[in-house]
């Protein structure tokens, strides 16, 4: 039987400079999914069947069938149309709170961890008390000031993820300073702002890295629970959160008006937790190499 050999098959790849880093059908599957709802949030007002926002496209609350794949609502929306327009309010909240938890998290980790003293004693007190408030509650009362709309809410959950990302930068900065190359930098007279960007920033980043891929989960279930209570986007606007809501009245009679919504967010969250996962074995050399197995 005739072999193929692998260097032939990577060859490609080395003459244009870019190596794949990702191996396994798990790990390649998540990453080719989220690149589909990415190319569903950019693209999907072009692909869709209808105008997700247009009424009695069909008869109301009609089965999936050829004509219309999910089915339609109880206002006659078709609900395909609604499921690819509601892929970009679900990755844009969660890709805003998430920068949003990270910048400020990250920020002040660091200045926590570096400067020390009366610095890491201020700014952990702070970082305490939020997270004393459940974390739901505290994104109603963010968004009950701001009002509701998608990038409000992105702001009450991307608070609500800031010491998440401020106790792991801290922690990941405290250990970074002990080491000798950052002695030597002080030693050598750098300024404190120049060794934070040169030295911690970057040997931090792996975990941090790791942990945002992980948060976006988190932050688009935030997102889409406050949704389903109506602070998401306005209607007719589709995102899951509301498509959800909307159809809790059929759930016992028409169940599939809630089915493919929640399926597409579940589906949606799960990848976001692997694909945690997967960085975490790609980026720690310490992972054992039978965990890193069982995700490929």
């Amino acid at each position: 039987m005739a072999t193929i050999d692998i260097t032939t098959v990577r060859a490609p790849m080395r003459i244009l400079g870019f190596r794949w880093p990702f191996h396994g059908v798990i790990a390649n599957g998540v990453i080719g999914f989220l690149l589909f709802f990415v190319f569903l949030a950019i693209f999907g007002e072009f692909i869709s069947p209808y105008a997700p926002n247009r009424v009695g496209v069909g008869p109301a609350l009609a089965p999936p069938s050829p004509q219309f794949w999910f089915g339609t609502d109880g206002l006659g929306r078709d609900q395909l149309s609604r499921v690819i327009a509601s892929t970009r309010p679900a990755l844009l909240s969660a890709t805003e709170a998430v920068s949003l938890a990270l910048v400020v998290g990250l920020a002040i980790g660091i200045a926590a961890g570096y400067l020390g003293g009366w610095w890491d004693g201020a700014l952990s007190r702070i970082m305490d008390l939020l997270f004393a408030f459940p974390e739901y509650l505290l994104a109603i009362l963010v968004v009950a000031v701001l009002g509701s709309g998608l990038t409000n809410v992105a702001i009450g959950v991307g608070i609500i993820c800031i010491p998440r990302f401020a106790r792991a930068a801290r922690s990941a900065t405290m250990e970074v300073i002990s080491r000798g190359y950052v002695e030597a930098a002080v030693l050598a007279g750098r300024s404190r702002a120049w060794i934070m960007w040169r030295h911690v920033l970057p040997n931090i980043a792996s975990p941090l890295l790791v942990m945002t891929a992980i948060t976006l989960s988190t932050a688009e279930g935030a997102y889409a629970s406050l949704a389903f209570l109506g602070f998401g986007e306005r209607p007719p606007t589709a995102d899951l959160g509301s498509m959800i809501s909307a159809a809790q009245p059929y759930m016992t009679t028409n169940p599939f008006t809630v089915l493919f919504p929640a399926a597409v967010f579940v589906v949606l969250v799960l990848a976001f937790n692997v694909l945690g996962d997967v960085l975490r074995d790609l980026l720690d050399p310490r992972a054992r190499p039978e965990l890193a197995r069982s995700i490929r």
